[in-house]
């Protein structure tokens, strides 16, 4: 069911120099959808920057789903944007630390300020993060956002889902299939925020990864509502931006019935990337000859 494993014994999955100078492009949307009033996902994108330190960061894209009600959802799933890219982006260690210290601290935070303020109580979230250093990446997750890998016109499910139809699959008594339908799919076995402590899930070793290489972030609103295929052939639009939008939209039509975010990443060779962009705007002054 999952590719991470699947991907990782292929021997040709070794690093190119191709890949070496690649770059990570990224699109972003979040919507509240046809039914909820308030929107209670948050979504994060930032590429790789220069901390200081004399090295680049490691992009960071990470999807969060708020639990515990509109107020407390809310606050909860932007409280994990904004301490786990912050943790990630300052962190010195390798970067698959780093993540699972910054899920762990933004758990922390979470519950002891639903402890704090009654009208928080019960807040939580789901996360999915993932950090990209060409040629690797690297994930960590708590929930059932997801992670999907899209190499070769194929689509690859990264993470595995820590909720009670997952389980149940794991132990024989669903199929995937049947897990798909069930009515208690939404409900979540961890979450970060619910308990004073959190296990996260953490690729510990580096996923070599490609150029041409796609990677879709997601909350249970848009993978519920869309199969695999689907998911493959609308995030395998030409433009990023174009392609989470209609992911959106194709969420929407069949119904909208949660709140729908979608983090869209792709390796790009960094020589074809600066052969496509246009030439900077320049003035030029033409002059005429006039015959006497």
């Amino acid at each position: 069911m999952f590719g991470l494993n699947r991907l990782r014994s292929r021997k040709e999955q070794q690093p190119s120099e191709e890949t070496c100078r690649s770059r990570v492009l990224g699109a972003s949307r979040t919507d509240v959808g046809r039914v909820r009033s308030v929107n209670e996902d948050s979504v994060y994108f930032q590429n790789a920057t220069d901390n200081g330190s004399g090295r680049s960061s490691s992009a960071l894209a990470l999807v969060a789903d708020g639990l515990g009600g509109a107020q407390g959802g809310s606050v909860a799933s932007t409280m994990v944007t904004q301490i786990v890219s912050q943790d990630f982006h300052g962190g010195t260690a390798s970067p698959p630390k780093v993540l699972r210290k910054a899920l762990e601290s933004a758990n922390r935070e979470i519950f002891r300020k639903a402890q704090r303020e009654k009208d928080l109580a019960g807040m939580a979230s789901t996360c999915v993060a993932l950090a990209l250093a060409p040629p690797f990446a690297w994930a960590a997750w708590v929930g059932d956002s997801r992670l999907y890998l899209i190499r070769d016109r194929q689509i690859f499910q990264m993470t595995e889902d820590h909720s009670v139809v997952q389980e149940m699959v794991r132990r024989g008594l669903l199929s995937s299939e049947q897990a798909a339908d069930h009515e208690e799919r939404n409900l979540v076995t961890r979450s970060l925020g619910s308990q004073r402590k959190v296990e996260v899930a953490v690729w510990d070793q580096p996923f070599p990864i490609r150029s041409e290489d796609r990677f879709l972030l997601s909350t249970d609103g848009l993978h519920d509502s869309l199969t695999s295929p689907e998911l493959l052939e609308i995030a395998s639009c030409v433009r990023l931006d174009t392609a989470c939008e209609h992911l959106i939209e194709a969420a929407n039509s069949r119904g909208g019935h949660d709140n729908i975010s979608a983090v869209l990443l792709e390796v790009s060779d960094s020589r074809r990337v600066a052969a496509a962009e246009p030439p900077p705007t320049r003035e030029f002054r033409i002059t005429r000859e006039v015959n006497s």
